[in-house]
């Protein structure tokens, strides 16, 4: 299945407190049990001013289906073509 990345700008991501962040978390979950299997949260990186979000869908659709059921901004939405680590040095 194919691997996105989903950029979310939110103004003051790095400032959301633990409870915060355990909400949007409770929603994002909650639309992927309605959306089904075919779609699945990998993880997220909180930084200043954005969430950047891992994803495997099968499409941009669902991600952006996802996003609008969520009511999470879904900026910049990128299909991951290779995945690179230290390994692949060697």
């Amino acid at each position: 299945m194919p691997k996105y990345v989903i950029e979310r700008k939110i103004p003051g991501a790095g400032q959301l407190t633990t409870d915060q962040l355990k909400t949007i978390s409770q929603t994002s979950c909650g639309v992927l049990n309605t959306l089904g299997p075919q779609i699945q949260w990998v993880q997220s990186y909180v930084t200043t001013d954005k969430i950047y979000c891992v994803y495997n869908a099968p499409d941009e659709e669902m991600i952006r289906e996802h996003a609008r059921l969520g009511g999470f901004p879904a900026n910049v939405i990128s299909k991951v073509s290779t995945l690179i680590d230290p390994t692949s040095a060697e």
